[in-house]
């Protein structure tokens, strides 16, 4: 099918000194403005179980910018829909069992989704972004190095981008060796590589020491360069509150893209497909291993221990 990609270079996009063709020929090839349409499918298969057993499945929920529709939930055994306590997100639970073992459960989407700029903040209260995460604590580390960033600077916006800036500047789109993707803002900051949970962990540590509120979220992209085909694994982000607006960062796609780093302070483009929100998510009934860190990929539990799923997705663009 056709498909337009909208090329609105912003002057954020530009403010980074590149030349209109620099920043549009990295736009081409990982950006959608405007809005984007697809299907989804999200498909785990179960291994062998060899005991007692529990799967969590994330579902993912209509927005403000997105407009989800779940097509149909595919599977032999049966499941109930429960919800985490503090964000709300929809949670298929599943009580496999050994005879299961090799069957699929597929979950299809259709979805319409915008790009995200600066939005104002609804009504949730913004000290509950404040508040330390298992992975991302309280630690006078991060209260150093963000005063050292943002020195002379004013304002929630300046902080913050110094913030991004110093993000961009120490650490390493890495995922080599081991450590990396549990979204460890102490790892991070000690390590300076990682995937986006762990540039997203340390941005937002890093914010939150600063008086400035942080969220995480977590899905998929898209790919803008095709109309069709499979994605490979997850992505993250993170927005911070700033004069009274909840605004978009994506550090790890910045790090990746240098060309794009002024477009990815203040936007997250259309071609995006947003899951679940938060970290340490409380559900019931509740892994072995206590609260979820973060829920992207299927939770599977046997005795108590994580065990592997082999999880597909897909996806395919639609008028």
């Amino acid at each position: 099918m056709t498909r337009k990609i909208f090329l609105r270079f912003t002057l954020a996009l530009l403010a980074g000194g590149l030349s209109s063709g620099q920043a549009q020929e990295a736009a081409k090839k990982e950006i959608v403005n405007g809005s984007d349409s697809f299907e989804f499918v999200y498909r785990v298969k179960l291994p062998e179980i060899t005991g007692s057993a529990k799967l969590w499945v994330p579902v993912a929920r209509t927005d403000a910018l997105q407009a989800v529709k779940v097509q149909s939930i595919t599977s032999e055994l049966k499941h109930e829909t429960v919800k985490d306590a503090e964000y709300g997100n929809e949670i298929l639970v599943f009580s496999p069992a050994a005879a299961d073992a090799g069957k699929s459960i597929e979950v299809k989407y259709s979805v319409m989704r915008k790009e995200k700029s600066a939005a104002k903040a609804g009504k949730e209260e913004p000290a509950r972004f404040l508040k330390p995460e298992k992975m991302v604590p309280q630690d006078k580390v991060f209260g150093t190095l963000a005063a050292e960033a943002v020195a002379g600077k004013s304002g929630a916006m300046e902080k913050a981008r110094a913030l991004y800036d110093h993000t961009l500047a120490r650490m390493k789109y890495d995922k080599t060796g081991t450590g990396w993707g549990r979204g460890d803002a102490l790892w991070a900051c000690d390590s300076k590589v990682g995937n986006c949970t762990d540039f997203h962990s340390y941005f937002i540590a890093l914010a939150r020491s600063q008086g400035i509120p942080a969220r995480f979220a977590i899905g998929f992209t898209i790919p803008a360069a095709a109309d069709e085909g499979p994605i490979a694994g997850y992505h993250c982000w993170a927005e911070f509150l700033a004069d009274g607006k909840w605004v978009p960062v994506d550090i790890s796609e910045a790090s990746k893209v240098p060309a794009l780093a002024p477009y990815y302070f203040g936007h997250h483009p259309a071609n995006r497909f947003e899951v679940t929100r938060g970290r340490d998510l409380n559900v019931t009934p509740a892994p072995a291993g206590g609260p979820i860190n973060f829920l992207i990929y299927p939770l599977l539990e046997v005795d108590g221990k994580v065990v592997k799923t082999v999880n597909e997705f897909s996806y395919k663009r639609t008028k």
